[in-house]
């Protein structure tokens, strides 16, 4: 798929990216036997991003990365991205269909993530509905540090899985640190960073009505089910992000007075040049 949908935000690389959209790239890299980092941006990310050199250094790497993040949505509108609304794409919404892909084609999952047993409470959950679907779970209450034996464990086991797709939920940052420290020693074909997305489907987490996140109001919900670990994401970050946005309107606006001087130079400039030319005296 060529990236013609893909756009500047404050200097972060964002794909306008829908459910089927990303559901063929991940079949894409598997019939291509590549392996592919697809990750997400929303206000949080876009805050680590400018903040957290290995988070750049992570989105470096991001074959692809979805917008996850009505207010993103919002911000590009106003920048003048053509970006639709199914284009905010959440692993509430997409999980379900995301399963259902991988259990018609014979997708192997590995999802990494949760408290011990949630994942597996949401695997049984998951394959209930699906029954064809292969999927493997490990809990993220692990030692990261790549050399630990724990992480070795980790790593040996989604190998020995063989998984098409590797979902790492162990919450932002954290996953993409974790990524980013494995990725050459992993075998898989597409790397998702999916959140607490287990969680909400074993229930460990209250799932914020879809209507909340449609009109861009998730944040809220989420904020009110956990304020002591969301308060900072969700009333202070956005602060910074919206100075980000305020200096990018500043820097279109002086370009755009740049571009239109600019245009009226070389107006009048080539009026002079028309007029000097029609009164040269005839040799």
């Amino acid at each position: 798929m060529k990236k013609s949908f893909s756009y500047k935000f404050f200097g972060a690389q964002v794909d306008a990216l829908s459910i089927l959209d990303l559901n063929f790239l991940i079949e894409e890299s598997i019939a291509r036997h590549e392996k592919w980092i697809i990750a997400n941006h929303n206000l949080h990310s876009l805050y680590l991003f400018h903040n957290d050199l290995k988070m750049q250094a992570f989105y470096s790497k991001a074959e692809y990365t979805h917008i996850d993040s009505m207010p993103l949505v919002f911000i590009g509108k106003l920048l003048g991205f053509p970006i639709k609304r199914e284009q905010r794409v959440t692993y509430a919404d997409w999980v379900w269909p995301l399963m259902a892909e991988a259990a018609t084609k014979g997708w192997r999952v590995f999802y990494l993530g949760s408290k011990p047993g949630v994942a597996e409470k949401a695997a049984n959950i998951l394959c209930q509905k699906f029954p064809d679907l292969q999927i493997a779970c490990a809990h993220g209450y692990i030692d990261i540090d790549k050399n630990s034996q724990e992480n070795l464990a980790t790593v040996a086991a989604i190998n020995s899985y063989k998984p098409h797709i590797l979902m790492v939920g162990m919450g932002m940052p954290r996953q993409e640190y974790w990524i980013y420290e494995n990725l050459e020693h992993l075998h898989t074909n597409t790397i998702l960073t999916s959140g607490a997305c287990m969680d909400y489907i074993a229930g460990a987490i209250p799932t914020p009505p879809r209507w909340m996140g449609k009109v861009g109001l998730e944040w809220l919900y989420r904020l009110l089910s956990e304020p002591k670990r969301l308060w900072r994401r969700y009333l202070l970050e956005p602060w910074f992000v919206g100075t980000l946005f305020l200096r990018e309107i500043w820097s279109i606006s002086s370009q755009q007075k740049k571009n239109n001087l600019l245009v009226f130079i070389s107006t009048k400039f080539q009026k002079f040049v028309a007029l000097s030319s029609f009164s040269k005296p005839y040799q």
